[in-house]
Protein backbone atom coordinates (compact mmCIF):
# COMPACT_ATOMS: atom_id res chain seq x y z
CA UNK A 1 0.00 0.00 0.00
CA UNK A 2 1.35 3.42 -0.97
CA UNK A 3 1.99 5.98 1.78
CA UNK A 4 -0.42 8.79 0.92
CA UNK A 5 1.43 11.33 3.09
CA UNK A 6 4.69 10.99 1.19
CA UNK A 7 5.23 13.42 -1.66
CA UNK A 8 7.10 11.69 -4.49
CA UNK A 9 10.19 13.58 -5.60
CA UNK A 10 10.43 14.47 -9.26
CA UNK A 11 13.76 14.47 -11.05
CA UNK A 12 14.01 17.70 -13.02
CA UNK A 13 16.74 18.67 -15.42
CA UNK A 14 16.86 22.34 -16.27
CA UNK A 15 19.57 23.76 -18.49
CA UNK A 16 21.18 27.07 -17.62
CA UNK A 17 24.28 28.32 -19.42
CA UNK A 18 25.25 24.84 -20.59
CA UNK A 19 24.74 23.31 -17.13
CA UNK A 20 22.06 20.87 -16.00
CA UNK A 21 20.34 21.67 -12.72
CA UNK A 22 18.56 19.08 -10.62
CA UNK A 23 15.57 21.21 -9.59
CA UNK A 24 13.50 24.25 -10.35
CA UNK A 25 14.71 25.81 -7.10
CA UNK A 26 18.35 25.47 -8.19
CA UNK A 27 17.50 27.06 -11.55
CA UNK A 28 15.64 29.88 -9.79
CA UNK A 29 18.62 30.54 -7.49
CA UNK A 30 21.02 30.45 -10.46
CA UNK A 31 18.92 33.00 -12.36
CA UNK A 32 18.46 35.23 -9.29
CA UNK A 33 22.22 35.33 -8.62
CA UNK A 34 22.89 36.17 -12.29
CA UNK A 35 20.24 38.92 -12.35
CA UNK A 36 21.80 40.41 -9.21
CA UNK A 37 25.25 40.37 -10.84
CA UNK A 38 26.73 38.25 -8.05
CA UNK A 39 29.76 36.11 -8.97
CA UNK A 40 29.29 32.42 -8.08
CA UNK A 41 30.09 28.88 -9.11
CA UNK A 42 27.46 26.18 -9.53
CA UNK A 43 28.52 22.82 -8.04
CA UNK A 44 32.07 24.03 -8.63
CA UNK A 45 33.80 22.24 -5.76
CA UNK A 46 33.71 18.97 -3.88
CA UNK A 47 34.57 19.15 -0.20
CA UNK A 48 35.96 16.09 1.56
CA UNK A 49 34.26 15.94 4.95
CA UNK A 50 35.79 12.65 6.03
CA UNK A 51 38.71 11.06 4.17
CA UNK A 52 38.64 7.51 2.85
CA UNK A 53 40.29 4.92 5.06
CA UNK A 54 40.97 1.22 5.33
CA UNK A 55 39.21 -0.90 7.94
CA UNK A 56 41.10 -4.12 8.66
CA UNK A 57 38.83 -5.44 11.41
CA UNK A 58 36.16 -8.01 10.67
CA UNK A 59 33.46 -6.32 8.61
CA UNK A 60 30.47 -8.24 7.29
CA UNK A 61 27.55 -6.43 5.71
CA UNK A 62 24.31 -7.11 3.94
CA UNK A 63 24.13 -6.37 0.24
CA UNK A 64 21.17 -5.79 -2.02
CA UNK A 65 19.65 -8.95 -3.41
CA UNK A 66 21.75 -11.34 -1.30
CA UNK A 67 20.63 -13.35 1.69
CA UNK A 68 24.15 -13.90 3.06
CA UNK A 69 26.46 -11.30 4.59
CA UNK A 70 29.29 -10.13 2.33
CA UNK A 71 32.84 -9.97 3.69
CA UNK A 72 34.19 -6.42 3.39
CA UNK A 73 37.13 -6.99 5.74
CA UNK A 74 40.17 -5.01 4.62
CA UNK A 75 38.26 -3.05 1.99
CA UNK A 76 38.55 0.70 1.64
CA UNK A 77 35.77 2.81 3.12
CA UNK A 78 34.92 5.65 0.74
CA UNK A 79 35.31 9.29 1.71
CA UNK A 80 32.28 11.36 2.69
CA UNK A 81 32.07 14.32 0.33
CA UNK A 82 29.75 17.27 -0.13
CA UNK A 83 29.16 19.40 -3.21
CA UNK A 84 27.40 22.69 -2.39
CA UNK A 85 25.00 24.02 -5.01
CA UNK A 86 26.35 27.57 -5.13
CA UNK A 87 29.62 29.00 -3.82
CA UNK A 88 31.39 32.33 -4.04
CA UNK A 89 34.81 32.85 -2.52
CA UNK A 90 34.69 36.47 -3.75
CA UNK A 91 31.61 37.23 -1.67
CA UNK A 92 32.15 34.43 0.89
CA UNK A 93 28.93 32.44 0.74
CA UNK A 94 27.54 28.96 0.21
CA UNK A 95 23.95 28.29 -0.84
CA UNK A 96 22.39 24.83 -0.71
CA UNK A 97 18.90 24.83 -2.19
CA UNK A 98 16.70 22.17 -0.63
CA UNK A 99 13.04 21.84 -1.34
CA UNK A 100 11.09 19.09 0.36
CA UNK A 101 13.11 15.95 -0.43
CA UNK A 102 12.23 13.14 1.98
CA UNK A 103 14.52 10.62 0.28
CA UNK A 104 17.76 12.40 1.16
CA UNK A 105 18.16 10.84 4.57
CA UNK A 106 21.94 11.47 4.72
CA UNK A 107 21.71 15.20 3.97
CA UNK A 108 21.34 16.38 7.57
CA UNK A 109 24.46 14.52 8.65
CA UNK A 110 26.46 15.83 5.66
CA UNK A 111 25.20 19.34 6.38
CA UNK A 112 26.40 19.20 9.99
CA UNK A 113 29.76 17.82 8.86
CA UNK A 114 29.97 20.63 6.31
CA UNK A 115 29.36 23.27 9.00
CA UNK A 116 32.08 21.64 11.09
CA UNK A 117 34.39 21.69 8.03
CA UNK A 118 33.80 25.45 7.71
CA UNK A 119 34.86 25.93 11.35
CA UNK A 120 37.92 23.70 10.99
CA UNK A 121 39.01 25.46 7.79
CA UNK A 122 38.68 29.06 8.99
CA UNK A 123 35.59 29.87 6.95
CA UNK A 124 33.30 31.00 9.73
CA UNK A 125 33.13 34.38 8.00
CA UNK A 126 31.27 32.76 5.09
CA UNK A 127 27.52 33.15 4.97
CA UNK A 128 25.69 29.84 4.70
CA UNK A 129 22.16 29.61 3.34
CA UNK A 130 19.70 26.72 3.14
CA UNK A 131 16.64 28.12 1.31
CA UNK A 132 13.66 25.87 0.64
CA UNK A 133 11.63 28.10 -1.69
CA UNK A 134 11.90 31.06 -4.09
CA UNK A 135 11.00 33.64 -1.44
CA UNK A 136 13.84 32.40 0.79
CA UNK A 137 16.25 32.49 -2.19
CA UNK A 138 15.27 36.14 -2.74
CA UNK A 139 16.02 36.87 0.94
CA UNK A 140 19.47 35.25 0.57
CA UNK A 141 20.22 37.44 -2.45
CA UNK A 142 19.25 40.59 -0.50
CA UNK A 143 21.54 39.60 2.39
CA UNK A 144 24.44 38.92 0.02
CA UNK A 145 23.85 42.26 -1.73
CA UNK A 146 23.89 44.04 1.66
CA UNK A 147 27.26 42.45 2.48
CA UNK A 148 28.64 43.46 -0.93
CA UNK A 149 27.49 47.08 -0.43
CA UNK A 150 28.95 47.21 3.08
CA UNK A 151 32.33 45.99 1.79
CA UNK A 152 32.55 48.60 -1.00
Amino acid sequence: MRNRNKIPSRKTTIRRGGQSMASGLEAYCHDALRRAGIAFGYESEVIELCPAFGFNGTYLKSTKGKTELADSTGKRVLAITYKPDFVSHTHRFYIETKGYVPSQHTFHLRWKLFLRWLVDNGREDYMVFLPKNNKQVDACIRIIQQRIRSNE
